[in-house]
């Protein structure tokens, strides 16, 4: 840990329970920049998702939240996002099944009039070492992590070519943000199905967002570094798993599910309107490589 001052060392970062407080400002009061404008989020139910969701509510927008499992949580989502004015929705939908995904965005659709933006952040994990992974965790990966993004985009993308730009809402017709990470551009030993689904996701969105740019439908992605997730507890939740994490992290604390949520209000408001197939890396500098700061 960096014993600078102004930083935390890694006792100072835990509470009694041994997990590590969050040194992230409460959320912010976003003005209405999404106002009029129902967005979708899938694998909304937790996480990262979740904060995305809430994060676009308190910015304006109704939200439809996707999930797989754990309805209550979905229905917890919902009842926040509807606490503060804003309509919500659940719907349940295995975004790598194609009947799924139309059937949900049908649904939103039907429930908020159109959509105006699409979030497509569900994603799994199946870890397995190169030579024992299994064809069955290969193909849950992709399907999930890229295919699922495949099917949901194309969906938003007929709705907002339906629709086309509504001027008093927002100059672009629509926006598209994908979920990737930084194993888009870092590999991962011991997680190739991961890796390789991100590192598809990264060309995917670059590629339509140039196919779909004059359409002014916008197309980005977000790659999240270390987050404080249910996905990865053991490697934050106690003090010394969280030690070594920050050994990959320059910034020097673990990133916060608010984090992301705020780089994708800002992605899909008009204010990042000229931002078109760009991924933007919330990773307190994991790419940075910082084994080489002292070293190479």
């Amino acid at each position: 840990m960096n014993q600078n001052p102004g930083h935390q060392d890694a006792a100072s970062a835990q509470n009694l329970s041994g997990e590590p407080k969050p040194r992230t400002p409460p959320h912010p009061a976003y003005p209405n920049v999404l106002h009029g404008q129902p967005a979708l989020v899938t694998g909304a139910n937790s996480g990262i998702g979740r904060a995305v969701a809430l994060g676009l509510a308190a910015a304006g927008a109704d939200v439809a939240i996707n999930y797989i499992s754990h309805p209550e949580a979905a229905d917890d989502v919902a009842h926040k996002i509807e606490a503060m004015g804003r309509r919500a929705m659940t719907i349940k939908a295995d975004v790598s099944r194609e009947d799924d995904v139309a059937a949900m965005f049908a649904r939103a659709i039907a429930q908020f009039g159109t959509l105006h933006i699409a979030i497509t952040n569900a994603g799994l994990q199946r870890d397995a070492s190169f030579d024992e992974m299994t064809l069955e965790q290969w193909n849950t990966v992709i399907g999930v992590n890229l295919t699922g993004q495949f099917l949901c985009a194309r969906e938003a993308v007929r709705e907002f070519k339906r629709r086309g730009v509504v001027d008093s809402v927002s100059v672009a017709a629509g926006k598209i943000i994908c979920m990737s990470s930084v194993h888009q551009a870092i590999p991962w030993a011991g997680h190739v199905n991961y890796a390789a689904s991100k590192g598809g996701v990264m060309l995917f969105m670059k590629s339509m967002a140039q196919e779909l740019a004059p359409s002014r439908i916008r197309v980005n992605g977000i790659a999240p570094g270390a987050i404080r997730t249910p996905i990865n507890t053991a490697a934050w939740n106690t003090p010394e798993a969280y030690d070594k994490l920050m050994k990959l992290v320059p910034y020097d604390r673990i990133g916060e599910p608010d984090d992301i949520a705020r780089a994708a209000v800002w992605l899909a408001s008009d204010s990042a309107d000229y931002v078109v197939g760009t991924t933007l890396f919330v990773d307190g500098g994991m790419t940075l490589y910082p084994g080489f700061a002292t070293g190479g």
